[in-house]
């Protein structure tokens, strides 16, 4: 109880009576962890990125938990809970990946295999981002929302969309969370979460990295393929080019 106590009062106060909550600096801290193995295809990402939720949803509703120097960003706590409940239905679906390869007899590390999205789902996401982002504004402006509404709603679309396609093994999810960071850092500066701000704008850079290492591993992995393909088509030609190299 008396850490309970230390997580929800705790402050890093600054120069001129501002400061930053603990438990804000570490939601993100876990949230940053969780990137990093999401990034590396690691189950472990799930169940750590859930702690950063659970913490950060106490935040962004900080009237409910006595912050009242903090205004309420609905959007914001509401894709922490969002984020929760996707990110189980992820934990179990890379769990079921993981375990049907080493069934297989195949020791893999990683539980998901990076794929390409396609085209029709591509065009799905951005319809669901805009159509998505156009009902829920007026919702959290009727149920008091920080303005501009229309970016907590933005952000908490993109979340969504990202963390369903980081489940599925989406390598198209990297750049959803790019087109949130965008959003999400100017409005997280004037509504005073100054942590999480500094946190999306890391978040940008990283996203960024991690989509171009999901990218080599699919690249990577096509190349494989396409050579598989070849020597099962031709393979007289392949064994005699093979033979033939000193």
């Amino acid at each position: 109880m008396d850490f309970l106590r230390w997580l929800f009062d705790a402050k890093m106060e600054f120069a001129g009576g501002g400061f930053l909550l603990w438990r804000e600096v570490i939601g993100n801290i876990f949230g940053l962890a969780s990137a990093l193995g999401g990034m590396r295809r690691k189950i472990w990402a799930w169940p750590v990125g859930i702690i950063g939720n659970l913490l950060l949803f106490t935040v962004f509703v900080g009237t409910l938990f006595g912050t009242a120097d903090h205004v309420n960003l609905l959007g914001q706590a509401g894709r922490q809970i969002m984020f929760i409940a996707v990110s189980i239905y992820g934990w179990h679906r890379w769990n079921q990946t993981r375990r049907g390869r080493d069934d297989a007899g195949t020791h893999v590390g990683e539980a998901v295999e990076p794929r390409w999205a396609g085209g029709r789902v591509r065009w799905l996401l951005v319809a669901a981002m805009i159509a998505g982002t156009a009902i829920l504004t007026p919702i959290f402006r009727a149920m008091g929302s920080y303005e501009p509404v229309w970016a907590d709603a933005w952000i908490f679309m993109g979340s969504l969309l990202a963390t369903y396609g980081m489940a599925k093994g989406w390598v198209e999810f990297w750049l959803i969370w790019v087109a949130v960071d965008l959003v999400g850092v100017p409005l997280l500066f004037s509504a005073g979460y100054y942590a999480s701000a500094f946190m999306y704008v890391f978040y940008g850079a990283f996203t960024l990295a991690g989509f171009f290492v999901w990218w080599r591993v699919r690249h990577n992995r096509d190349v494989q393929d396409r050579q598989v393909s070849v020597d099962t088509t031709f393979p007289d030609i392949t064994v005699s080019n093979r033979e033939a190299k000193p």
